[in-house]
């Protein structure tokens, strides 16, 4: 895996079009029994529309704050949040509710978050759109349709109770999906699935991103998400870390394969997060020596006798 610095700045550039999901230099703090906790430290993070990106930190990183602030829910203390050509802070409380409704879907990690036990599948469906007042044939047609394009049409008649928990969280996917929302914000949507089931519910999350052109925005603690995304960010420490990227390429060989890019994020300030992995192994602490050259920087551990001096 090719590991180097990726610029983001969090803001298009002159001219481009600008990104689905766009946060620039995001922080929030709360107050916790006269505590200040800073869960954001200026995040920068940019989505394309179309896209299907997966968020992935440990606990406390901050990725449950960033998504809360992306679905409407909470407000952030400073920066620049848009999604769908929205600005989250100009909002008011009638907007909120409107773009909760239209602009963004919510994938919960219990699928019972999404679902009501004493309706079938089709049901659930519909419910969302009947709140949005979309008359009663649409809401029909646009539910079986959405169960068939997540591959739980047989579904349709049956209660949460009668579906496994991998049909289940992709009929409370059809749910979220019901309102052909821009944006898809999915909470850990596996995390309480075996591997098979996980599978066939990023697999489902793929074909409404290929099929509705909905954008996915996928946040988990889990590394091995990697494997269903083109594209990975990691946050930590309330910034964004790393990025991995994925392409198809052919070798010499004129064979095709999978190739891996693992990018480190270099924000405005200039400041950079080095993997852990490389600053254990080279025992680089506290502070290290900086070497410019014609066509890249060399960072080097410093030397004992530099800390003496």
């Amino acid at each position: 895996m090719t590991t180097t610095t990726s610029t983001t700045s969090g803001r298009p550039t002159s001219g481009a079009t600008a990104p689905h999901i766009l946060c620039d230099n995001l922080v929030r703090i709360f107050s916790s029994e006269g505590v200040e906790v800073v869960a954001l430290q200026g995040l920068d993070l940019t989505v394309d529309e179309g896209e299907l990106v997966a968020v992935v930190g440990a606990s406390g990183s901050g990725k449950s704050t960033l998504l809360a602030i992306l679905s409407g829910l909470d407000t952030p203390s400073a920066g620049v949040v848009q999604v769908a050509g929205r600005d989250l802070l100009a909002m008011s409380t009638r907007d909120r509710l409107r773009y909760r409704r239209h602009t963004v879907g919510f994938l919960y990690q219990q699928a019972g978050a999404n679902l009501f036990p004493y309706l079938s599948a089709l049901e659930n469906v519909e419910v969302p759109m009947s709140l949005a007042s979309l008359p009663r044939g649409e809401r029909a047609r646009r539910a079986r349709e959405t169960l068939e394009v997540l591959g739980v049409a047989d579904c349709a008649d049956r209660r949460p109770d009668q579906m496994s928990g991998g049909q289940q969280q992709r009929v409370a996917l059809g749910v979220a999906l019901a309102n052909r929302p821009a944006v898809l914000l999915a909470d850990e949507p596996t995390g309480e699935l075996d591997s098979r089931s996980g599978d066939e519910v990023f697999a489902a999350m793929r074909e409404a991103n290929t099929t509705f052109g909905t954008t996915v925005l996928v946040v988990t603690h889990d590394p091995k998400v990697s494997e269903h995304v083109a594209r990975t960010v990691g946050i930590r420490d309330g910034r964004t870390s790393s990025e991995v990227r994925r392409r198809t390429a052919v070798d010499e060989h004129g064979n095709e394969g999978l190739v891996a890019e693992e990018f480190a994020v270099l924000d405005r300030a200039g400041r950079l997060q080095l993997p852990k992995a490389f600053t254990a192994a080279l025992d680089m602490r506290d502070r290290v020596r900086l070497d410019l050259e014609t066509d890249h920087i060399g960072v080097w551990p410093s030397r004992r006798d530099e800390e003496d001096a």
